[in-house]
Formats: structure tokens, sequence, C-alpha cells
């Protein structure tokens, strides 16, 4: 049930933004998610269940999945490895134990929306990018 949580979690920040920003309702969610997190799919299923009743409620969420990529010293070299738990570099096949990406957990952008466009014009949006440093890790 981590992906509870982790929807749970999303949402909070999501919400906790819009109270600052004094918007009401959030359109959309990109959010990126590294392939090891293996809970795209069901973060995408729980999402819109945790969702009712807060600024999300409707909300579309946008995961951009993250391959995995290792580095292999002997190659000296960003890899794939040649399976998704087999640490090992495709080319030369050696260990590669450092993860350089396939772990992230980010919330990249939001898009708001107040009272008065959701009801009145449903195509009007204001989009927030969270530049790097407002980039929240979610936990």
């Amino acid at each position: 049930m981590h992906e509870l949580t982790l929807a749970r979690s999303l949402i909070e920040l999501v919400d906790d933004y819009c109270l600052q920003e004094q918007a009401s309702h959030v359109s959309k969610i990109n959010i990126r998610l590294g392939e090891l997190s293996a809970m795209t799919r069901s973060l995408y299923f729980c999402f819109s269940t945790v969702a009712i009743g807060t600024s999300c409620e409707g909300a579309i969420l946008n995961i951009d999945e993250i391959p995995l990529t290792v580095f292999c010293s002997c190659c000296n070299a960003v890899k794939r490895p040649t399976g998704k738990y087999s640490f090992r570099c495709s080319d030369c096949g050696m260990p590669t134990p450092k993860i350089v990406t396939g772990k992230e957990m980010e919330l990249t952008s939001i898009e708001l929306r107040d009272v008065s466009e959701v009801i009145g014009d449903a195509e009007s949006y204001q989009e927030f990018s969270l530049s790097r440093e407002n980039t929240h890790p979610i936990n």
C-alpha cells in the first residue's frame, strides 16, 4: 500500500501549494517517477480515489517514468543494465551497483485553476512550473 501513502503525500504537497497560491482547484499534476519505484500503474489507479474532496479532485496525473541507468566503472559510461534487477553492464557484463537514474520521485509542475475558472471557462488554466530548487521529493 505504498502507492496510497505516495498519493496522499503528493496531494498534501499540492494542497499546501494551492493554499499558498490562493488557488482552489488543480487541473494537472506532473511528476517524475523512476522505473525502480514500480508504482506507476498503482499510483494512477489510486490517485483519483485519494483525491476526492481535495483540490486535486478531477486533476489529471501525468507521470514521466524515468528509465533505470547505471554507471559502469569498467566502460566509464552510463548504461542501461541487462535487466531491471540485474545490475550488470549491458556491454561488458561487469557489476554496476551505482544507480544514476531510475529512483526519482519528483513533483515537477502543477496547473492550477480557481473556482471561477472551473465553473466559467473550463479551457483556461494557470500553470506553475516548479524550478529545481522548489521541486519537492515525494516521500
